[in-house]
């Protein structure tokens, strides 16, 4: 799954309409809006793209009258993330030296704004 996920995830067109359905709910219309304006793609191009997340399981789609309302599916985003927690270390290391830093700039901001705050 995970090749097959990241081919999917691959497409920046896609990866937009997954952070729109992020947000929640949307109507095929408004994805199409947003995808048309940011990528300058047709109706039907935009169509595909939805089709291709729909049959990949990335998202789903429910119909109400005339129109369709689309939802991010969790399951294979979760897959991705088990695949991704292989390469956390590398990252997650580099983000708690920062925090670490970043603790002791405003320990020294402190210490100079207030000399009194020392050790706090």
């Amino acid at each position: 799954m995970f090749v097959h996920a990241f081919d999917i995830l691959g497409d920046p067109r896609r990866r937009r309409i997954l952070e729109l359905l992020a947000d929640g709910e949307q109507t095929s219309g408004a994805i199409t809006d947003v995808i048309r304006a940011e990528f300058g793609l047709s109706q039907p191009a935009v169509s595909q793209h939805l089709r291709v997340l729909r049959d990949s399981g990335f998202a789903s789609v429910r119909t109400e009258g005339a129109r369709r309302f689309y939802t991010v599916e969790p399951e294979p985003l979760t897959e991705v993330d088990a695949w991704l927690d292989r390469f956390r270390r590398f990252w997650e290391q580099r983000l708690d030296a920062l925090e670490t830093e970043l603790a002791r700039g405003r320990r020294a901001a402190r210490t100079q704004a207030d000399p009194s705050a020392k050790g706090t």
